[in-house]
C-alpha cells in the first residue's frame, strides 16, 4: 500500500487574501499537505478533516466592522496549533479577547521589523544562517567615521526583512499571549501563546520579500504541528497511480492531449497507471504554435509509446468562433469543442468510460476561487469553464490538487524529457486567448511565426530560461509603416515576458533594448503584414499575464 501522504495535514482558511494560494504552495514545498477552505466552511467537517494545524490567511476586511469574517470556534475548539497571518491574527486577537483597533495609516510594502521577545517561530532565526541581521543604522551614520573616533557600541538587536500589508493592528494582545516582534510604528507585528501553541504575525512569511518566511512557515507546520514531510514527487506519483488504478478499474480512459506541460504529465502518469487502457486525442485546434501538431505526435507516440489519435479540427473551431470577440466566450467555446470532439471520439472506441483533463489546481483557482468560492471569476479555463451539465464520460484529473511546479517536479521524476517539462507556459484555448477579439485563420497564422520568431531569439541569447513566460499577442489594429519606399499600413504584434515564482503574481521581464530591437526587426522584416512592434510593462497585478 503505499504512503498516505494526505495523514498528516494543514488546514488554510481563506479570508480573502490575494496571498493564500501561495501559503498553500509554501506548505507543499515545506513537504506537507494542505487545502484552501473558505472561512465560513462548514464547521463540522473541520472536525472531520482533521488537521494537525490551521493557518489562518490575510483578507481585505476589517475585524472592527460588523458582520466582517470569524474565526469558526471548531479552529480553538480542536487543541490544534493555529498560526494567523495579518488578518487572521487580528481575527484570533479579538475573538480571544485581545484588540484590534482602525483608523491608522496603511502600512503596505517592505519592513524591518524588530525581534523582542522569545517564540518557537523565531527562536535563534538569526543564528542559522545570519539572514536575519543587525538593525541599520540611520543614514547619517553610515558615513565613513573619522579614523580617530571611537567605535560606536554594536547594535545587536535582532532584525528580520519582512512584507507588510495592513491598516488595522492589534494594539492589546489577548490573555496568555505575548507580543513577541514590533516596527518603529506598530508596537505588535507578532504574538504568540506558547502554551496552547497559538501564534500570530502581521506579515506576510509566504511571500519571497519576506527572508525568513520560508523557514517561520517550516517551524510552524514542521517543529509545532508534528507534521512529517510526505508531500514529495514521488509519493506524489505513487498516489496518484493507486487512486487512478482505483478509480478507473479496467475501464478505458481518453485523454484530451494538448502537447502542454500539464496534458504531457498526465498521459505520463496515466501510462504508468493503466498503460494499454489508456487512449490520448489530440486535437489540432489550428491555434497551437508554429509546428507543434508534429511535433506533440513525434514526442508523444515515438518517444513515450503513448497511443495517440490526432484530429485535425482546425476549420471546426474556426467555424465556430467567427466573429467572437468576448475573451470569455472564445475560451467556453473553445472548452465545449474540446470536450465534443473527445466525446466523439471516445464513441469510436470500445469501454472508454472516462475523460482525463490536465486540470490543476491554479485553474480552479481563477475559474471558481478555489474551493472557497470567495475571489473573484478573473477567467475561466478551458477544463474547468466549459464543460456541457451533461458529459457522456466521467471525469478522471489526477493533477487537479497540484500547483505547477509540482507538476514540472513530477514530471521530470515520471522521466519526460526537461525541455518539455520546462517549456513555458501555454494556455489551453492556445492562440485563441493570444489573438485579441475575433479569429481569423490569417491572424493565427501572423502570430504563429512572430511567436516561433521571438521565442528563437530567446534561446538563441541565452534568455529563454532566464523568463518565467514568453509570448507573442496579435492586436487587431494597424499602423502606418513605412516598407522600402512605400507606405504600409499593417497590423501590430506585442511581445510579453514576464519574471515570476508562482505565476499568481509577476513582474514584466527587463529584457536588453538590443534585444528587443532585433526581434522587432526581424519581425517586421520576415513577416509580410506586420508594420509595429511594441513590448508589454505591465505586471500582475494588475495586469494578468495573458492578454485575454
Amino acid at each position: 500500500m503505499p504512503t498516505n501522504i494526505h495523514s498528516d495535514k494543514i488546514l488554510i482558511l481563506d479570508f480573502g487574501s490575494q496571498y493564500t494560494q501561495l501559503i498553500a504552495r509554501r506548505v507543499r514545498e515545506i513537504g506537507v499537505y494542505c487545502e484552501i477552505w473558505a472561512w465560513d466552511h462548514d464547521p463540522a467537517d473541520i472536525t472531520r478533516y482533521a488537521p494537525k494545524g490551521v493557518i489562518l490567511s490575510g483578507g481585505p476586511e476589517s475585524v472592527t466592522e460588523t458582520g466582517s469574517p470569524r474565526v469558526p470556534d471548531a479552529v480553538f475548539d480542536r487543541g490544534v496549533p493555529v498560526f494567523g497571518i495579518c488578518y487572521g491574527m487580528q481575527a484570533m486577537a479579538a475573538q480571544l479577547g485581545g484588540r484590534v483597533e482602525g483608523g491608522h495609516a496603511r502600512e503596505f510594502g517592505y519592513a524591518a521589523v524588530e525581534l523582542t521577545g522569545s517564540c518557537r517561530l523565531f527562536d535563534a532565526l538569526d543564528d542559522q544562517d545570519g539572514t536575519a541581521r543587525q538593525a541599520p543604522d540611520a543614514p547619517s551614520q553610515r558615513a565613513t567615521p573619522p579614523l580617530d573616533a571611537t567605535p560606536a557600541p554594536t547594535d545587536t538587536r535582532r532584525v528580520l526583512d519582512v512584507w507588510m500589508s495592513h491598516g488595522d493592528r492589534v494594539t492589546a494582545v489577548p490573555a496568555g499571549f505575548s507580543a513577541v516582534a514590533s516596527t518603529a510604528s506598530v508596537a505588535v507585528v507578532a504574538m504568540a501563546d506558547e502554551a496552547r501553541h497559538y501564534y500570530g504575525v502581521q506579515f506576510h512569511p509566504e511571500v519571497t520579500h519576506t527572508t525568513r518566511g520560508s523557514e517561520i512557515l517550516r517551524r510552524f507546520v514542521v517543529d509545532i504541528c508534528g507534521c512529517a514531510t510526505l508531500w514529495t514527487p514521488a509519493r506524489i506519483i505513487e498516489d496518484a497511480i493507486a487512486r487512478v488504478r482505483a478509480k478507473v478499474g479496467q475501464d478505458r480512459v481518453l485523454l484530451g492531449l494538448s502537447g502542454g506541460v500539464d496534458s504531457s504529465v498526465v498521459a505520463a502518469l496515466l501510462e504508468k497507471a493503466i498503460g494499454t487502457q489508456l487512449t490520448c486525442v489530440f486535437v489540432d485546434t489550428g491555434l497551437l504554435r508554429l509546428g507543434e501538431g508534429d511535433q506533440v505526435m513525434a514526442t508523444m507516440a515515438e518517444h513515450m509509446g503513448v497511443h495517440v489519435i490526432r484530429v485535425n479540427a482546425a476549420e471546426r473551431f474556426f467555424a465556430a468562433l467567427a466573429g467572437i470577440e468576448d475573451p470569455e466566450a472564445k475560451r467556453k467555446i473553445i472548452g465545449r469543442l474540446f470536450v465534443e470532439v473527445f466525446d466523439e471520439e471516445s464513441h469510436k472506441l470500445e469501454g472508454v468510460k472516462w475523460l482525463a483533463q490536465g486540470t490543476i489546481y491554479p485553474d480552479v483557482i481563477e475559474s471558481a476561487g478555489a474551493k472557497t468560492g470567495k475571489a473573484h471569476v478573473i477567467k475561466s479555463h478551458h477544463n474547468v469553464g466549459g464543460l456541457p451539465e451533461r458529459m457522456h464520460l466521467k471525469l478522471v484529473e489526477p493533477l487537479r490538487e497540484l500547483f505547477k511546479d509540482e507538476v514540472r517536479r513530477i514530471g521530470v521524476e515520471l522521466g519526460l524529457p526537461r525541455a518539455m517539462v520546462y517549456r513555458h507556459p501555454f494556455p489551453g484555448p492556445g492562440l485563441g486567448v493570444r489573438v485579441l477579439g475575433a479569429i481569423r485563420p490569417e491572424y493565427v497564422a501572423l502570430l504563429q511565426q512572430a511567436d516561433h520568431l521571438f521565442i528563437q531569439a530567446l534561446h538563441k541569447h541565452d534568455l529563454y530560461d532566464r523568463v518565467s513566460q514568453a509570448f507573442a499577442v496579435f492586436l487587431p489594429v494597424k499602423s502606418v509603416g513605412v516598407v522600402g519606399d512605400g507606405r504600409a499600413y499593417e497590423w501590430v504584434i506585442a511581445l510579453r515576458a514576464v519574471e515570476t515564482v508562482d505565476f499568481m503574481t509577476a513582474r514584466w521581464a527587463r529584457l536588453p533594448y538590443e534585444f528587443l530591437e532585433e526581434v522587432s526587426l526581424c519581425i517586421i522584416n520576415e513577416l509580410n503584414g506586420i508594420s509595429r512592434v511594441v513590448y508589454d510593462i505591465s505586471g500582475k497585478p494588475p495586469a494578468t499575464i495573458e492578454w485575454e
